[in-house]
């Protein structure tokens, strides 16, 4: 019955109708890529703010009042983005957002991994932890289809910002399901001094073990990069939408909406796959830190191959591009999120994987107004060779860890 939950709760919360048409929808209230990248990067310094203070607070007050939170300020921020075109408005509801993503990471991943414990599979955490996550990638794609019917029927981009209320709305209902004790531990006697010591011990924990500092370094640049770039795939799409003979039938918004919807509906499918494959992927390698070191050297490949796509205009290539980079984040999250959670306490659970949705949130802060500064620039191909630069260097130390294994393999 949980699984179910848990992977309904991932289903529900990928009906982001907006994801595939967020860049599109906030160029259509006249914003440049470098004022996208102020907004993009504002938000992440509001999780910054928010978000390991929000780990702590789900582990010791109770990880469903967090979650319940967290939706209410999402919907907050929906209803925002979806009836206002003012630039601070639009601040207004970045924060909501952050808000919610601030509460929500980390938060339901423990509760996750606590039900695991109370079952005692524990040595399933990749298995479970990717099937619970490709049903999101499931609903991401059941999401794009109903998005992309809805921009066809004539409506704005940021009419599907206001769309997104009704699952997340329902998923406040399935919250009120969970069992109580996956509140954690401490959630019942907790005051607010217990709250800064335990973050104190959780943020010491995290900077003094050497394996987990490592793997949050790791995670900054794979997921602070990969969350800049990603969407940058959508003025691709509408290039391409716009070229094609195929849809010459159809007015602007319409062949757009189409082949959007086809695009991101093949790589939310293919990300499902991916992310209930991870822990193949671990047991073909032979560990989770084996099987992370071969995604690095995938996804700096890749990066270059975006790179050459975007310099030469050969949009197929940059679109098939973008989906492999998903598939690829999607086969790493499980294996990086099992990594922390074996290097992590279950007490602390909450908070340290809140450190990490920080870590990366750091990068893309910096990130996002550079990325598109460039863009303005230089033209899109900015995104593919500052991305490449910054997975650069991990891909080259995890391919020479990888030689060091060979020469001294016995």
């Amino acid at each position: 019955m949980m699984l179910f939950r848990f992977s309904l709760y991932g289903f529900l919360k990928n009906q982001t109708y907006f994801e595939p048409f967020l860049i599109l929808a906030f160029l259509e209230k006249d914003l440049s890529f470098f004022q996208i990248g102020i907004l993009i990067g504002f938000r992440e310094v509001c999780i910054n703010l928010f978000e390991i203070p929000s780990g702590a607070v789900a582990d010791l007050y109770g990880r469903r009042r967090s979650m319940i939170f967290s939706f209410l300020a999402y919907i907050a921020s929906f209803l925002v983005f979806g009836l206002s075109a003012s630039f601070a408005a639009l601040f207004l509801a970045m924060f909501a957002f952050a808000l919610g993503d601030s509460f929500r990471t980390g938060t339901h991943k423990a509760m996750i991994f606590e039900w695991l414990r109370i079952q005692n599979r524990e040595k399933e955490r990749t298995r479970v932890y990717g099937f619970t996550r490709s049903w999101s990638k499931v609903g991401s794609a059941v999401s794009v289809v109903i998005a992309s019917a809805f921009i066809f029927t004539g409506a704005r981009y940021s009419d599907i910002f206001l769309l997104a209320v009704i699952p997340y709305a329902l998923n406040i209902v399935n919250f009120m399901g969970y069992p109580k004790e996956l509140e954690g531990a401490r959630a019942a006697d907790s005051k607010i001094p217990g709250v800064w010591g335990h973050l104190k011990d959780s943020m010491r924990m995290a900077f003094t073990d050497r394996p987990l500092r490592g793997i949050l370094l790791e995670s900054m640049s794979y997921e602070g990069t990969y969350k800049v770039a990603k969407d940058y795939i959508q003025p691709v799409i509408k290039q391409a939408a716009l070229g094609l003979a195929l849809l010459a039938t159809w007015q602007q918004q319409q062949r757009v909406a189409i082949l959007v919807g086809a695009v991101y509906f093949v790589l939310h499918l293919l990300s499902s796959f991916a992310s209930r494959g991870g822990h193949r992927l671990v047991a073909s390698t032979g560990s989770e830190e084996a099987a992370a070191k071969s995604l690095w050297g995938a996804t700096a490949l890749i990066y270059a191959f975006l790179a050459w796509g975007l310099w030469t205009g050969w949009e197929s290539v940059v679109i098939a591009g973008f989906v492999a980079l998903a598939v690829l984040q999607n086969f790493w999250r499980p294996v990086l999120i099992s990594r922390i959670d074996a290097h992590s306490t279950p007490e602390a659970g909450a908070t340290i994987l809140s450190v990490e949705t920080q870590a990366k949130s750091i990068l893309a802060m910096v990130l996002a107004p550079l990325i598109g500064l460039c863009v303005d620039a230089f033209g899109l191909v900015g995104v593919g060779v500052v991305a490449g630069l910054l997975t650069l260097p991990f891909a080259l130390t995890s391919l020479g860890g990888t030689r060091e294994r060979a020469v001294h393999q016995p």
